[in-house]
């Protein structure tokens, strides 16, 4: 893989609840917006601002499922720059708000943890 895609990647993975732009991270790698979403889509058959938005509700859902924070929160702490894109997208991503993901996702726990009782 081109090591400027593996920088991106590592830059959006170590440091995803900053709000990084794709001018950004073209920055970081000496590229334009243009070549950089190129080379990204070429190298990973994904588009750079799907993988990022990816990231970011794979680690909202973790928070989710392993925290009290609260959306708000979570929306903060993954780097989503406006919570209510934030909601929309996970839903999209999910088929429920972040509220009635973790609701359902602590009575599927709270019900594993009776049986093994």
């Amino acid at each position: 893989m081109d090591y400027r895609v593996q920088r991106v990647i590592s830059l959006m993975e170590d440091s995803l609840g900053l709000q990084w732009s794709v001018a950004d991270l073209a920055k970081a790698v000496n590229l334009s917006p243009w070549r950089l979403c190129h080379i990204f889509k070429t190298e990973t058959t994904v588009g750079l601002v799907r993988y990022l938005r990816t990231l970011r509700m794979e680690q909202a859902r973790r928070l989710l499922e392993t925290t009290f924070l609260s959306v708000k929160e979570i929306t903060n702490k993954v780097g989503a720059r406006d919570e209510s894109h934030f909601l929309r997208d996970f839903k999209a991503t999910y088929g429920l708000s972040p509220a009635k993901y973790r609701s359902k996702f602590l009575r599927i726990r709270s019900t594993k943890e009776l049986r093994k009782h």
